[in-house]
């Protein structure tokens, strides 16, 4: 169990490391206020967004506009006027009047009047300024309306970015504690319908109205840091423009142009929204990219105000609720969790990691939106940087661990295996693990006597050309190469990275890997090279893969017997050769096409086994080589040679005389002095020749068939023959009978 966690731990460490470093990061990045401004803007973009709220039709605006003033012929206008404003409200017998116009000192004509209507208007609220702002200062109330405590305050609070996005219940004044202008005149709507103001049971310290609970802002509500929290505030919950609410003009009113019930038992707000006035304040609405901005009136922001009042404490319509900070901080988490594990899940597919995390980021914003129509306010920004941030660490964590991988393990094939190695704590140490693989092993036919009888410029040139297409052949099939031996190479089918198809992927390979020398010895042709041949042997069992060497250098590589098996199976091909072993063939599982098979019994090896001839893969790969035919042509005259049997690469001290019967393009039938072993490696001279009766033009070949019972005739494939002997046996063939 522990072990098992252990691994975990070390497969997860760049995620268990970056994502309390990110998430710490960005908290200290908010608590500094840098993202406040960005989450407010976002907020506003959930304002504009929102589905629009229906008409309050409880709320009527009487507003001053541009051409109210003009009518009037002068501003402020006469007391004699407001005072016939207010009684032709007052004949509509509305529940609340409220007075957003500054009238601490008499306009004549008309004061008398306008002061009878005060006194006799128990509903009407006027305003007064309480607090001092750089470009405001205080103002009085109307002193009658004061007296008959008919007064409000009607400040509003502007973010650091002069927009409008709370509201005031109370404020603290030198004359106490005093309501707002939005607030006196909703508990006047409200008094009717038995609603008056409570200490909450769940705090003494909220007001409850109703059906809801209004909790006091706090300087760190939402996404604010150290906002002034002075008085009894609430985030305003807007229900929108002033065209949320029914409008008259004043001057419809004065001329009796409204229909005679349209304020019976509703809020009526007088306030101007001319230009002229200055009565205009820029709030979320004004965040609008898709809309030139636009402020908005004084009177619509106490509309709003009121609105929201009325809607929770009557309709139980939500207020806007924020999550305490140590939620906030979690939900920061969460997001820069997602962001680490999304990206570290992808690492092996780099194209799907943006894909991932913008889908996440959209979910993220999608999900805040849904839970602010409900009414929560969830932070956007801070996860969103914690989600990015997460992310593009663990990429720079994933670049840098395969750089690091690469410096340690030397130039290795795919970023597959760099990543699968990385993913285990013994990934990097020495020792190994026993695991069934797949071994491909290939071998340039006569590589050797080609490269003493050729520049070491040209002997390099071939090599590269080879060994790129066959890397580009075993890579398709998700091979690792385990080793370049010169001409050879050793590739591994489920090690590191072990999947169910392995052996059918190498004998895939191997066919592939024929099927492309042919493009290899064309380019070879066009630069006057030797033309390449190879033979392929593959073996499957378990083996112990893992890392080997010191610490200093090591090497990720295969042991075992099943590995030397693979040796020795390559060893009985000849050019153009695909061989199996019985293990392979058992595990592979496909449609083959088998050329031929024979029983061997290699070196170190208990029992006899059985090797097959690959000439074609079916299934989904569809490979198949070409058919050879030998047209072995009879000599006219026997070729007299001189030959030596080979064990390995060494001769074993006997010359023997044999002659040559018949040939074709790749082999030829000898006569032997001798019986010979099947797969015998022979190396022989013409001795027709003076010319090529030298140790450099020797001819190597291997046996492969005996053709006579009674007599010691065999088939013989060569395997390396020097360019003058080349010119020689094509001239004897051409000189035979067909």
């Amino acid at each position: 169990m522990w072990e098992k966690l252990k691994q975990q731990i070390w497969q997860w460490r760049g995620v268990l490391i970056t994502v309390p470093n990110v998430t710490a990061l960005v908290i200290a990045l908010r608590f500094t206020g840098f993202l406040q401004l960005l989450e407010l803007a976002a907020l506003d973009q959930f304002f504009i967004l929102r589905p629009q709220e229906p008409v309050d039709t409880r709320i009527v605006i009487v507003e001053i506009d541009e051409a109210d003033i003009s009518k009037q012929m002068q501003w402020p206008m006469s007391d004699a006027v407001l005072a016939s404003l207010l009684e032709k409200i007052k004949r509509q017998q509305p529940k609340a009047i409220g007075l957003d116009l500054y009238r601490e000192l008499p306009v004549n004509p008309g004061y008398s009047d306008l002061l009878k209507v005060y006194e006799s208007t128990p509903n009407l609220i006027g305003v007064q300024k309480v607090a001092r702002s750089i470009d405001s200062s205080p103002v009085a109330a109307s002193p009658t309306l004061k007296k008959l405590q008919q007064i409000g305050a009607n400040d509003l609070i502007p973010d650091g970015d002069g927009k409008i996005r709370r509201g005031l219940l109370y404020l603290n004044s030198k004359d106490g504690n005093l309501e707002s202008f939005g607030l006196k005149l909703a508990l006047l709507y409200l008094k009717p319908e038995g609603i008056t103001p409570l200490a909450a049971k769940t705090n003494p310290n909220y007001l409850q109205l109703g059906r809801s609970v209004f909790p006091n802002f706090e300087a760190n509500d939402g996404s604010y840091i150290r906002a002034d929290a002075k008085g009894y505030q609430l985030l305003l919950n807007y229900r929108g423009k002033i065209q949320r609410f029914t409008k008259v003009s004043l001057t419809a009113v004065l001329e009796n142009t409204i229909p005679p019930d349209l304020m019976r038992g509703k809020v009526v707000l007088i306030g101007p929204t001319a230009e002229s006035l200055r009565d205009l304040f820029y709030t979320p609405y004004t965040s609008n990219v898709f809309a030139n901005p636009e402020r908005m009136a004084g009177v619509a922001i106490h509309a709003n105000l009121i609105s929201q009042i009325l809607s929770a404490a009557i309709d139980g319509r939500p207020l806007i609720q924020s999550l305490p900070e140590p939620l906030e901080w979690l939900w920061i988490l969460v997001w820069s969790i997602t962001g680490g594990v999304l990206c570290w899940q992808q690492r092996r597919n780099s194209s799907l990691i943006g894909v991932s995390v913008f889908l996440a980021g959209g979910g993220l914003v999608g999900g805040s939106f849904l839970a602010f129509l409900i009414g929560w306010w969830i932070p956007v920004v801070p996860p969103l940087l914690a989600l990015t941030g997460s992310a593009i660490a663990i990429a720079q964590y994933i670049a840098r661990s395969a750089a690091d991988m690469q410096k340690t393990f030397g130039r290795y094939l795919t970023d597959e295996v760099v990543a699968n190695l990385l993913e285990t704590p013994s990934g990097l140490k020495l020792g190994g693990e026993r695991r069934k693989v797949t071994i491909l092993l290939s071998d340039v036919r006569g590589f050797s006597s080609m490269s003493e009888q050729l520049p070491p410029e040209q002997v390099v040139k071939i090599l590269n050309l080879y060994l790129e297409a066959m890397t580009d052949v075993i890579n398709y099939y998700k091979g690792t190469i385990n080793e370049f031996m010169g001409d050879g190479i050793l590739v591994m089918f489920g090690a590191p990275i072990s999947r169910p198809d392995d052996s059918q992927r190498a004998i895939a390979c191997a066919i592939g890997m024929q099927l492309a020398m042919q493009k290899v010895n064309e380019q070879n042709e066009i630069m006057g090279l030797p033309i390449l041949e190879m033979g392929i042997g593959i073996n499957t069992g378990e083996v112990v893969a893992g890392n080997v060497g010191s610490q200093k250098r090591a090497q990720y590589t295969v042991i075992g017997s099943h590995v030397n098996l693979a040796a020795r199976i390559e060893s009985y091909t000849v050019g153009g050769q695909i061989l199996i072993s019985e293990y392979t063939h058992k595990d592979a599982q496909i449609d083959l096409r088998i050329d031929g098979q024979m029983q061997v019994e290699p070196k170190g090896i208990k029992y006899p086994i059985t090797l097959y001839d690959i000439g074609g893969i079916g299934g989904d790969y569809h490979l198949f080589l070409p058919k050879d035919e030998e047209n072995m042509v009879k000599l006219s005259q026997e070729v007299p040679i001189e030959y030596i049997v080979l064990q390995g690469k060494h001769a074993d001290g006997s010359v023997f005389r044999g002659e040559l019967i018949s040939l074709s393009e790749h082999g030829a039938q000898l006569r032997a002095a001798h019986s010979l072993k099947l797969l015998s490696n022979l190396k022989f001279k013409l001795l027709t020749a003076q010319e090529l009766a030298k140790d450099d033009e020797d001819i190597y070949a291997k046996v492969v068939e005996k053709l006579s019972v009674d007599k010691d005739v065999f088939l013989i494939r060569f395997t390396a023959i020097p360019p003058k002997a080349i010119a020689l046996l094509n001239a004897l063939r051409d000189a035979g009978s067909p």
